[in-house]
């Protein structure tokens, strides 16, 4: 599967280097705002030439290449709406996975889907961490019970440095109180440093507009105010400052109380857990598309596929 790559920040570095080892994908193609680079028989990303660009996207669907990774930043909130848009309106066929966090983000993308549909397009949508496994978790975990009381995502997320993740930062801190998309896509980089001085690096969010609740909320799981997302970015420190974990509660058909709870490794890190996940559902996509089925699915719909 040839792979293309949208976004070059610290989650497509990334992505870039987990696609480094795999067979069954092959990066050919990564584009910046207003440069790309494309090279047929497998792009190296520690060292490649990139071509300028008014358009960058425009100028890579003039090549051969089966799906994209959107590593995006979603600021504004309608960013990966629009971006969307310009592969429809480019006439383009494939498959194209996102990361999304927001509800309000999510929704926009699920509005979408006729057009997706028309344009034989495959699109899966809230395929990182959260939303993304720890969704999918929450719905293999649903299938004990007969009613789901609440389920608690609760993450903890280590960056040795928050320069890496420049947009993924302030897509946190969008979340935090005083704060809301336009203000911290607006932030400078002194800004958020200030920001962080004040808080240790430290970035603690509680009750997050997530995905997670409209996705869960869509299957029928629950509905989205028993969801509740959570957790701590430690923008000085690799480790984590605390586990991620999933927690679904509920009432199983004998009447009884009970949780389940799904923790993912401490030592695997937010790239791994998003960019792993998110070629996972590539390659599910990929085969939805073979099958002509086109448009909007999210994480909590499908299962992923392991990429070799």
């Amino acid at each position: 599967m040839r792979v293309g790559i949208l976004g070059f920040g610290g989650l497509g570095r990334a992505a870039a280097q987990v696609l480094s080892g795999k067979r069954e994908m092959t990066l050919v193609a990564v584009a910046e705002k207003d440069s790309f680079a494309y090279v047929p028989e497998g792009l190296d990303y520690r060292s490649f030439s990139p071509i300028p660009a008014e358009n960058s996207i425009k100028q890579l669907l003039n090549y051969p290449i089966d799906g994209f990774f959107l590593a995006l930043p979603n600021l504004p909130n309608n960013f990966m709406a629009t971006v969307a848009e310009e592969f429809i309106n480019a006439g383009w066929r494939g498959v194209l996975v996102d990361a999304l966090k927001r509800t309000s983000a999510m929704e926009q993308i699920l509005a979408l889907n006729e057009r997706l549909k028309d344009s034989q397009i495959t699109y899966m949508t809230g395929c990182g961490a959260t939303p993304g496994l720890l969704t999918a978790a929450a719905v293999v975990a649903a299938q004990s019970f007969a009613e789901v009381h609440q389920v608690e995502i609760t993450f903890g997320v280590g960056i040795a440095n928050w320069t890496a993740y420049r947009a993924t930062v302030r897509e946190d801190i969008a979340h935090m109180p005083g704060y809301d998309v336009e203000s911290a896509r607006q932030m400078t980089d002194a800004e958020v440093e200030a920001l962080l001085d004040r808080t240790n690096g430290l970035l603690t969010l509680t009750n997050m507009e997530h995905a997670d609740d409209l996705m869960l909320e869509r299957l029928g799981i629950c509905d989205r105010s028993r969801v509740k997302v959570g957790g701590v970015v430690d923008t000085r420190n690799a480790k984590k400052p605390l586990s991620t974990t999933m927690k679904l509660t509920g009432r199983t058909f004998e009447g009884k109380i009970s949780s389940h709870s799904f923790t993912l490794g401490d030592e695997t890190s937010m790239a791994a857990n998003v960019c792993g996940p998110a070629f996972g559902y590539l390659k599910a996509g990929k085969q939805l598309q073979e099958r002509g089925i086109y448009g909007v699915f999210t994480a909590a719909e499908v299962m992923p596929l392991f990429v070799n």
